[in-house]
């Protein structure tokens, strides 16, 4: 394990509108406010047919095909993510998050594309004073979270 301490920053709360896509609104925001990192916490309602990754497919060496699947019905929704700046600079969310709808639940990440329905409020804890970024692991082909 590796670990490093951070302070906190700035907090906004923000309103995610009916047709928002998560994660490209959280990832503007992020942009416009010039949030490098941050603990992110959502909570609101997911549009059916957005896009939710569910897993790695069980595949031979490093590299990760992820399942993706289409939520059925307008979702309740609950999560929970995190955001780190790439090599670039540029915010990257990652965010899980659990979409209930009648008796089905399902649990994965928001990269895929989940569109907001209603309502999404967002809270983002902004982290300062630390050195951890996203970083492309070219074996995998994912930016995961580097921390030295």
């Amino acid at each position: 394990m590796k670990y490093t301490e951070a302070e906190r920053g700035r907090v906004f709360i923000s309103r995610l509108e009916d047709g928002d896509i998560i994660p490209d609104a959280i990832e503007e925001l992020a942009e416009k406010e010039e949030i490098n990192s941050a603990v992110v916490f959502f909570l609101g309602g997911a549009d059916k047919n957005s896009k939710v990754v569910v897993g790695p497919e069980e595949t031979p060496g490093k590299k990760i095909k992820s399942i993706i699947t289409e939520l059925e019905g307008i979702s309740e929704a609950v999560g929970i993510g995190t955001i780190f700046s790439d090599e670039e600079g540029r915010p990257k969310l990652h965010l899980h998050a659990a979409f209930g709808h009648k008796d089905k639940t399902i649990t994965g990440c928001t990269r895929a594309g989940v569109t907001t329905w209603l309502i999404g409020e967002v809270i983002i804890m902004e982290l300062i004073n630390h050195n951890s970024l996203r970083k492309l692991d070219i074996e995998r082909d994912l930016r995961l979270l580097k921390v030295d």
